[in-house]
């Protein structure tokens, strides 16, 4: 199947930089927004990035203006008409989408390939709006599109069997990683990296640990970018708190994926992070605020974090999600984690982790902290 035109709806930042990769890749990008203020944005965005790439010496002004002229913004759906695949990227409401992909059979071919780029609803609801869902999948770009080389592919238990490879061999040829994902609530990324919020969150709230001493932790002992709190605050407590109750609600109320009430108060309060000017920080102060603390307090919080994250990494194994090396190329290139997480428990050893958890569970009784059957098969 030759793929030439693609059809992108929603033309916010993820939308923008999905349709400056597949410019990039060299395809004809039409682009729908509902909103002629996006549209404007959005175009706006392309600009000024490209102007920078020019500046830096990573694409000539002959290439940008290529790339640019290959970016198409429409003003209907229809468009889209002549696209052999359509990426949809608007907000993470089922009914929306449904009806998006519904709209779409009427007006694209019938063999047109139809896109979600959800990061936590079911691609099966998606592709049971159609008359014909073989034709729906899911792909999953990560936040900057252009810089973040993970693509999770999840097909629908109604698609196509074929359009796993096609989809995947054209992500290859976009210079993407891709990684095959089940159709379950956060596929890879989005359900493995729940511990690392939820678990620092729980922390904070039993006073064991200050904000900043649990991102320190995270940060000089563990080596990630940003601490939990800090990376809530990037992300937006509005967005990061909707996935994790998508994901607890789809999990049937699962409690290791339980919503924390602080980060609902935030969301309540509008205190959304830095687009707002404060979260878990106040960002109207010129540094965020560093503590020194003891440690072997630092250690305590770092070793509970990431052995709940391992923990998470190896249920996906264990309930085939995908691939162990899938699931830890899907942490490192997806979220930039400074290692694969079953990796890291192999290195700390699955029996020590095993021992962890044992310790939370025997102290909180609670099923959230219950070792997955796969670290128990790894020391059998």
């Amino acid at each position: 199947m030759s793929i030439q035109n693609i059809g992108m709806i929603g033309a916010g930042a993820m939308g923008t930089g999905i349709a400056q990769v597949a410019a990039n890749a060299g395809h004809d990008v039409f682009i729908y927004d509902k909103e002629e203020a996006s549209i404007l944005t959005s175009q706006t965005r392309i600009q000024r990035i490209l102007h920078k790439l020019v500046e830096k010496g990573k694409l000539s002004n002959r290439e940008a203006k290529a790339l640019f002229g290959r970016l198409y913004y429409v003003n209907s759906l229809e468009g889209l008409s002549d696209c052999q695949l359509v990426i949809e990227a608007v907000v993470e409401r089922l009914d929306v989408k449904k009806t998006i992909f519904q709209t779409l059979e009427g007006i694209v071919p019938s063999e047109t390939i139809l896109a979600t780029n959800t990061s936590s609803l079911p691609v099966t609801a998606i592709a049971s709006a159609c008359s014909y869902p073989g034709r729906v999948i899911g792909l999953h770009f990560f936040n900057p599109a252009p810089l973040m080389a993970l693509v999770e592919v999840v097909p629908a238990i109604q698609t196509d069997p074929g359009l796993v490879k096609i989809c995947s061999k054209l992500m290859a040829n976009w210079g993407k990683d891709i990684v095959v994902a089940k159709d379950t609530p956060g596929f890879i990324v989005n359900r493995i990296a729940r511990p690392f919020y939820s678990e620092a969150l729980r922390i904070h709230e039993e006073g064991l640990a200050s904000i900043p001493t649990i991102d320190t932790a995270m940060t000089e002992l563990g080596g990630f970018r940003m601490g939990p709190f800090a990376l809530m605050d990037y992300i937006g407590h509005d967005v990061n708190y909707m996935v994790t109750e998508t994901v607890w609600k789809a999990f049937h109320h699962e409690a290791r994926y339980k919503p924390s009430f602080a980060q609902k108060q935030l969301v309540d309060a509008g205190y959304l992070g830095r687009k707002a000017g404060r979260g878990f920080y106040n960002y109207s102060d010129e540094d965020v605020p560093k503590e020194v603390a003891d440690r072997s307090q630092l250690q305590s919080v770092f070793d509970r974090i990431l052995v709940m994250l391992i923990n998470e990494a190896a249920d996906a194994a264990y309930y085939n999600i995908a691939s162990a090396e899938e699931i830890d190329l899907a942490m490192t290139k997806g979220v930039n984690y400074p290692k694969g997480l079953l990796e890291w428990g192999r290195e700390i050893g699955f029996k020590k982790c095993v021992e962890r958890l044992d310790n939370l569970y025997n102290f909180y009784h609670e099923e959230r902290y219950r070792a997955s059957a796969y670290l128990r098969r790894q020391i059998q």
